[in-house]
């Protein structure tokens, strides 16, 4: 009997490859790093064997390779409905999320493999775990120091106020909550909290400002003050972006009722011009309709500025400019008959019987 090596009798060699190992390492101290439970670990290595024997992921780049592990840890921790984001993932791998994106799309088409959304109430609640606001330190204010389950409640009504006002569909979720904490830190202790900026307030927490979170914040704030308009006590008072802070709590309280008031409807301005339009046959409404914009124009000026709008999305109150394409001028739309002539309007010359029995006699030969 002769020894037979274990490659020959079984296939596979006995060793796994340094790409196999240095990538199981790799997924092992991700799982470390973010304090996963042993079964989670087991099952994002799992899925990285499965990966790599898979042909669609034998000849992709090294660094592809390498943010594949990353990639099975976060399929892992959604299917568990344990809240990571992305962006935490590709802080940790120094990964762009552009790149990441592709490959845990590849793994999640290759593989077949199922993925639940995130829900955007344990985001909130993942975001805020990282802010250094919740405990006494050197570097952080006393009044700066916030109760982490008050701070946690007022911003999860906050984006639930944005999920309901269009300020969430389409977006990345990180900005809007960062906006989002930012006002209900600032609300819980509006005296102390008002002079403080969203730099520094992010630079106190230890998180990153995300570039589109101005924009979320100033969006948030129109929508507050639109709603504080229709709270009667406080219509006496000048309201702006520093004021309508103090108030967020009661604008939360009865936001249902505000939204319904602040924001009109499309469907009843319909009605309403239709039944303007459909008044006696013999009465001009659009003659009227303009004297009486021509007699007051300040009302509608007001209804255009101040009064009610319908609640769109962003991207339809303001939407991108586009560039203007030049109108054709007389010269080129002129017919001069010498434009081309396309082979199919050719054939459309030779589509009747008669002209097909001429053509064919034509190119008979005797």
């Amino acid at each position: 009997l002769s020894e037979v090596a274990y490659s020959q009798s079984t296939g596979q060699k006995e060793q796994l490859s340094r790409c196999l190992q240095r990538g199981i390492r790799r997924v092992q101290d991700l799982c470390k790093v973010l304090q996963l439970p042993t079964v989670f670990e087991e099952t994002a290595v799992s899925y990285f064997q499965r990966a790599l024997q898979h042909p669609s992921f034998h000849l992709v780049s090294l660094e592809k390779k390498e943010l594949l592990g990353g990639c099975c840890v976060f399929v892992t921790c959604r299917q568990r409905n344990w809240p990571l984001t992305m962006g935490t993932i590709c802080s940790l791998l120094y990964a762009k999320q552009e790149l990441f994106a592709s490959v845990y799309l590849s793994l999640q088409k290759e593989l077949g493999l199922s993925v639940p959304a995130l829900s955007l109430g344990d985001l909130v609640k993942t975001h805020l775990n990282s802010f250094r606001l919740f405990q006494h330190a050197a570097d952080i204010p006393a009044p700066f120091v916030e109760d982490k389950e008050k701070m946690v409640a007022r911003t999860m009504q906050i984006v639930e106020l944005a999920s309901e006002t269009w300020l969430v569909t389409g977006r990345h979720p990180v900005p809007i909550v960062t906006a989002a904490a930012f006002l209900s830190w600032q609300s819980l202790q509006p005296a102390a909290r008002l002079t403080c900026t969203f730099a520094r307030f992010c630079k106190l927490a230890g998180v990153d400002l995300p570039p589109p979170a101005h924009l979320r914040l100033k969006e948030l704030l129109e929508i507050l003050l639109r709603m504080a308009s229709q709270l009667a006590w406080l219509r006496v008072f000048n309201m702006d972006k520093k004021t309508v802070v103090k108030h967020i709590g009661d604008l939360l309280q009865h936001r249902i009722f505000l939204l319904k008031n602040a924001f009109c409807l499309e469907d009843g301005e319909e009605q309403h011009a239709a039944a303007l339009s459909e008044g006696s046959p013999g009465s001009p409404p659009a003659a009227g309709g303009a004297a009486q914009e021509e007699g007051c124009p300040s009302e509608g000026k007001r209804q255009r500025e101040g009064g009610p709008r319908p609640l769109l999305p962003p991207c339809l109150i303001n939407p991108r400019k586009r560039l203007r394409t030049a109108a054709p001028s007389a010269s080129d739309s002129a017919i001069t008959g010498d434009e081309p002539i396309s082979d199919s309007e050719i054939e459309q010359y030779l589509r009747g019987p008669e002209e097909i029995r001429a053509f064919r006699k034509a190119k008979a030969w005797p």
